[in-house]
């Protein structure tokens, strides 16, 4: 796992893998697990200046330690980096497991047909969700530019500073009413693996929300017990 992504949702992994691997076997065992935490605000730095080229170099040489640490495939604990997965990928022998591609296929398998999408401001402005989604004729809605900023703003000072507020969880409800009233979803994408921790049920207001950890890891059990 690159984790530190921040930090909080990288235990929910620990948690969450070691949880449904032991519902899948009910033997007590538990997989090994090599978790390689990275600089969040180098990325952060980064990101912001949209400097892609040491963001990707960075990641590529953090999954290589992965590599001499003789792990058989690595995931990212977080959607935002995978604006440069295809990049990864493209340089490194490990096999990625992608975040986006597990929750794309959860979305089919529910029959949703317009599914939202909450994230980081990158996330939600990238094409990595649009375009993953665009393969199996599956639209991405976003929410409007002020409640972007809001999310986003939220996103960095509070989500990822372990800060989860009351009045923050309301206004982010409020936005899935409004983007259920006003753009037709019929799903929302957590696609910030600190969202779920703000939002923890799973629906709202006939609204599924899609937990993308928990996608994330159901697709990372299957491969360790494959």
């Amino acid at each position: 796992i690159i984790g530190g992504i921040g930090p909080e949702s990288t235990v929910e992994y620990y948690q969450y893998i070691i949880a449904h691997y032991r519902e899948r076997t009910n033997d007590g065992r538990y997989p090994s697990i090599v978790i390689n935490t990275v600089d969040l605000d180098r990325l952060i730095k980064w990101i912001n200046a949209d400097e892609m080229a040491p963001f990707t170099d960075y990641l590529v040489s953090e999954v290589e330690r992965l590599v001499g640490a003789n792990v058989d495939f690595a995931v990212f604990a977080a959607n935002t980096a995978h604006i440069v997965f295809d990049q990864i990928s493209a340089r490194t022998s490990l096999p990625l497991i992608s975040i986006v591609e597990a929750t794309r296929d959860k979305v089919q398998t529910l029959g949703l047909k317009r599914p939202g999408l909450f994230g980081t401001g990158f996330t939600m402005g990238a094409r990595f969700y649009p375009d993953t989604f665009a393969k199996l004729g599956l639209p991405i809605i976003t929410p409007n530019e002020e409640e972007r900023a809001f999310i986003h703003e939220k996103y960095f000072g509070e989500l990822l500073k372990s800060v989860f507020l009351p009045e923050t969880r309301a206004r982010l409800l409020e936005i899935v009413d409004r983007m259920r009233e006003r753009d037709d979803i019929d799903g929302l994408i957590l696609a910030g693996t600190e969202l779920p921790l703000i939002l923890r049920a799973s629906e709202h207001n006939g609204i599924t929300l899609l937990n993308t950890t928990k996608i994330h890891v159901e697709r990372i059990v299957d491969r360790i017990l494959s």
